[in-house]
């Protein structure tokens, strides 16, 4: 059957993958979570006979797993970020998520995710990659702004590759902001974007007037974990996470090519060219 059910979370990613299953003529259900979905979610299946809309709550593993039994679904994906303090503290987990909760050997995004999937595959759904349908929108290597990162960014990149592929490895984030080789902020439940609104207010809470041994500008890092698993908490950069970096002072961004996600893409480098922003995939 030529369906592809949907896990939407929050922002546009849902929209997005939601128009590509589309361009490839699959029929999408979509499981749109109320604590998390754009309810302009509803305006657009409205007017597409192809997109069968259900709104289920954060926790209702079952009914998840019903609504695209009852619709034939056998591959679905994941699309769009579900706050992680909203997974550990926010759910009412319903009998079968509990049961996997209180079975997962630690709580990180990682072994939660993983742990679903494999639940939704033994009721014979399949969790596939968003990537296969979005793959246009994966950052390809080299400079992708006008400006390439200075010797100083290099040098922040460098350490901070260091940085965020050993906080990746346990699963604590995907994002670290440094200055002068040194960092300032590590990623946690928070969000990329929280995290680099921190190291803005940690770097400017002084007076910028007094002698500082460390250099203002922040260079942004985010990386896939060692071993990501592109079916979920793909690495994602959006226009407001340029918008956040030119608040918080940050002059560059270095992303890993081929494994982060760039949402409106022009938007993205307008944006960061205006700001003086250099993007470096690699």
């Amino acid at each position: 059957m030529n369906k592809l059910g949907l896990i939407a979370g929050n922002g546009r990613f849902p929209f997005l993958l939601l128009e590509a299953a589309r361009a490839h003529n699959l029929t999408v259900v979509v499981a749109a979570i109320k604590e998390e979905t754009d309810p302009e979610i509803e305006a657009r299946a409205a007017a597409d006979p192809n997109i069968h809309l259900h709104w289920l709550s954060l926790g209702e593993l079952s009914k998840l797993i019903e609504t695209f039994q009852a619709e034939g679904v056998t591959r679905a994906t994941m699309a769009g970020q579900v706050k992680h303090k909203q997974i550990f503290s926010a759910i009412r987990p319903d009998w079968r998520l509990a049961k996997l909760l209180l079975n997962l050997r630690s709580r990180n995004t990682d072994m939660l995710l993983g742990a679903i999937a494999k639940v939704l595959a033994d009721e014979g759904i399949e969790l596939v990659s968003s990537t296969q349908y979005l793959e246009p929108l994966l950052a390809q290597a080299g400079t992708l702004t006008s400006r390439a990162p200075n010797e100083e960014e290099l040098k922040d990149i460098a350490y901070g590759l260091t940085v965020a592929h050993a906080i990746a490895t346990y699963d604590l984030g995907q994002t670290v902001v440094i200055a002068a080789q040194a960092c300032v902020a590590v990623e946690a439940m928070e969000g990329t974007d929280a995290t680099i609104r921190r190291a803005g207010t940690l770097l400017h809470a002084d007076d910028p007037a007094e002698a500082t041994t460390l250099s203002r500008a922040l260079t942004v890092v985010k990386v896939a974990k060692p071993n990501q698993d592109m079916r979920f908490d793909v690495p994602v950069i959006g226009l407001a996470t340029i918008q956040t970096m030119q608040a918080a002072g940050a002059t560059c961004l270095a992303i890993e090519a081929d494994r982060t996600l760039l949402f409106d893409r022009d938007a993205i480098l307008d944006a960061a060219n205006k700001a003086g922003i250099a993007i470096s995939a690699a």
